[in-house]
């Protein structure tokens, strides 16, 4: 895991309730939350048991029904 170098905001009683981040690193997490998001979709399709059809067949079902 990275390490971040960030910095809070906080409220009139010092509660944390922002955080910054350079941008850099902000980008590289929007990345990788991504990256995560299609390995959950990758793994919820591989558990489902719908059909698996080929990418192109796909593609073209999904022009026809425009």
């Amino acid at each position: 895991m990275n390490t971040f170098k960030e910095s809070y905001i906080v409220d009139e009683k010092g509660n944390r309730v922002g955080v910054i981040l350079d941008i850099a690193n902000y980008y590289q997490l929007l990345e990788e939350l991504e990256e995560l998001e299609s390995i959950r979709a990758y793994e919820a399709a591989k558990a489902s048991e719908d059909e698996a059809i080929p990418f192109e067949q796909a593609v073209s079902e999904i022009e026809q029904a425009r």
